[in-house]
């Protein structure tokens, strides 16, 4: 059920309902670090870094603070907190980074899927580097190349990369000796023969030294370096070599031919934009190495649903390039980052001198980016229809769906219903269509709860329902002007309400009333995402890896969507001013940037006057004035 507490009680309703929260708020320090947020049972929910602690996690549980219904989810949620103090902005962000990839909680932006991306590998510290496909990079003084999103597509360049530079991939003892037998490699010219000392440890490695240059992208420095050895190998009468490096040469020269030059001004940049639905968003990279676009990657996110965009790229970047094998000088991204100093210092750490990330304004640039976010958008929309499109999936969802509930068949039509409320002011009601395991938009409602006051998250599922059902009798006997029955009238074969056993009990009584209770009626709690179903004491608990859990995921969090989307709307028709815009010289620039440094009115109002004017762009005088006002 997606209730959001009225920001004006927020804070004092979960003090009071938490002694152990108001407890450990009461002890924060003053010093930066990462603060970590449990549910009640233990599991971390929320990992996050703050440059004052005190400030940062008391904003969450102020009074007033203007939160966004994802972060009221949280909060609600959070049953314990603890903290780790770092001697720094940079420790706090690197630790961050490594609790997420840790404990992957549920309400931070991430990467999506478990599994870690491929890499390549060359392990360069030995003698006779080898190369290989790995999940993982080490501090063991090998090169990687990645990551990259498709495990296929690193096999296909590697074999790109063995056919021009042979490389040896066997796990004979090296180097070996003329009398040794060559493997069948060496026979189709895939390997050089280190196995039988055809090449010298020197020639090896200058060989996999030109792979890694091909993988870096630095085509032109490879047939430079391949021109000048063919040279010599002909003077010296070597033909026979000469002919190989002829050979790589044409062979990288064609691969060259077939990038795209994108700008002869452009030297080593990365391209970073963004396309969200719903509660997903799909970042694309475009890798510009030399002038030439060498290569593109796409990675999910989920959780930036109701995430602003600033905070979803910044969440990307720490998450990427903690992983990346290589951070190019510039990052090009098409929104501002938070904390963008300390991120540049981060990653200048990585690379180890000047990185700098900043939005593209105009020109080649511009036009590349705009390039990256419809690339995004592509994909995204790719993605989506390729679920959709994949009636195997649905059919498979469909099926487990109709073993876990038992119901007599599968669900063609399912509904599921969901409310949105501050404290009851602007309620409503959302109902969703799936057809098939399909998204019906045309059949989507929205409800304005009429006859319920107040807070009441069960009576205003039950009028939705009465709502609905008195809807679907009217009309059952209408017919449109093309003879189709009025979509009203269309019953479903599954109800889903969000929530837990209390809207479930308020779905059957309404449902019984309007007399469509042989309809199978079931509710999906957020905590556990736990099906709720009547006659049943215990949870049903779908396989996490199940089809099952996917779809009636899908459903819930595209009812919540249509519910928050229209509840804005009409929160919005009712206008909110801040406190903040009623002070003199504080413009939407100013106050966006100090909501952002403390999260609420009430938290800067408890601010010093020294903690005001480290935001840009607050003078002294405009602090004292700020506070004043509060």
């Amino acid at each position: 059920m997606c209730t959001l507490l009225d920001s004006s009680d927020m804070g004092s309703e979960i003090m009071r309902g938490n002694e152990t929260i108001a407890t450990r708020l009461a002890g924060l320090p003053t010093l930066p670090g990462v603060y970590i947020f449990r549910d009640a049972n233990r599991r971390v929910i929320y990992v996050g870094k703050a440059i004052v602690l005190r400030n940062r996690v008391r904003s969450y549980f102020q009074d007033g603070a203007n939160h966004t219904a994802k972060t009221e989810r949280l909060v609600a949620d959070i049953a314990d907190l603890e903290w780790i103090v770092t001697a720094s902005e940079l420790e706090a962000l690197i630790l961050e980074n490594e609790l997420i990839k840790r404990y992957r909680p549920r309400y931070n932006i991430r990467l999506k899927d478990d599994k870690r991306y491929p890499y390549i590998k060359v392990t360069w510290q030995e003698d006779y580097p080898k190369i290989h496909v790995v999940r993982t990079m080490q501090r063991d003084g090998a090169r990687y190349f990645g990551p990259f999103t498709s495990t296929r597509a690193v096999y296909q360049t590697l074999d790109v990369v063995r056919r021009i530079f042979p490389y040896c991939s066997c796990n004979r003892p090296l180097p070996g000796t003329p009398n040794d037998r060559p493997c069948f490699y060496y026979h189709i010219k895939r390997c050089p023969g280190p196995c039988i000392g055809a090449v010298t440890r020197e020639e090896y490695r200058e060989i996999i030294d030109r792979a890694c240059m091909f993988l870096e992208g630095k085509q032109e420095e490879v047939v430079h370096r391949l021109h000048g050895e063919m040279q010599d190998a002909a003077e010296q009468l070597n033909f026979e070599y000469a002919a190989q490096l002829r050979d790589q040469i044409a062979a990288v020269t064609t691969i060259i031919e077939r990038q795209r030059i994108v700008s002869s001004h452009l030297r080593d940049h990365d391209f970073v934009a963004f396309a969200r639905d719903d509660s997903q968003a799909c970042v694309q990279v475009f890798f510009i190495r030399g002038g030439k676009l060498i290569g593109r990657e796409y990675f999910v996110l989920t959780g930036a649903g109701d995430e602003d965009e600033t905070q979803v790229m910044t969440s990307f970047i720490k998450q990427f390039y903690d992983d990346a094998a290589y951070v190019p000088p510039e990052i090009l991204v098409h929104t501002d980052l938070d904390d963008l100093p300390i991120i540049e210092q981060w990653l200048r750490q990585k690379r180890g001198n000047k990185v700098v990330v900043k939005v593209p304004r105009r020109g080649e640039k511009r036009a590349l980016m705009r390039m990256a976010l419809e690339n995004a958008e592509e994909t995204l929309t790719r993605l989506r229809a390729e679920w959709e499109a994949d009636t195997s999936k649905h059919v498979e969802a469909l099926s487990e769906l109709q073993h876990a509930l038992d119901l007599p068949e599968p669900p063609s039509r399912i509904e599921c219903y969901d409310i949105s409320n501050i404290q009851g002011t602007a309620a409503t009601g959302s109902m969703v269509v799936f057809v098939q395991g399909a998204p019906s938009k045309q059949d989507y409602r929205h409800f304005r709860i009429k006859s319920v006051d107040g807070p009441n998250d069960f009576a205003s599922m039950a009028e939705v329902l009465r709502r609905r059902f008195a809807r679907a009798r009217e009309r059952a006997d209408e017919r449109s002007i093309d003879g189709k029955t009025n979509r009203w009238a269309i019953m479903p074969d599954l109800v889903i309400v969000d929530g837990g056993k209390g809207q479930l009990s308020a779905a059957l009584e309404a449902m019984e009333a309007m007399g469509v209770g042989h309809i199978p009626v079931a509710a999906l709690a957020k905590q556990n995402e736990e099906l709720f179903v009547p006659g049943r004491s215990a949870s049903i608990l779908l396989p996490r890896d199940s089809q099952a859990l996917y779809l009636v995921q899908r459903i819930r969090d595209e009812a919540h969507r249509f519910a928050i989307t229209y509840h804005r709307k009409l929160r919005e028709k009712r206008g909110t001013a801040s406190l903040l815009d009623e002070i003199p010289g504080i413009g939407p620039k100013r106050r966006r940037a100090l909501l952002q440094a403390f999260g609420s009115v009430d938290a800067i109002r408890q601010a010093s006057v020294d903690d005001l004017v480290a935001i840009p762009g607050i003078t002294r005088r405009l602090a004292e004035q700020v506070l004043e006002n509060l």
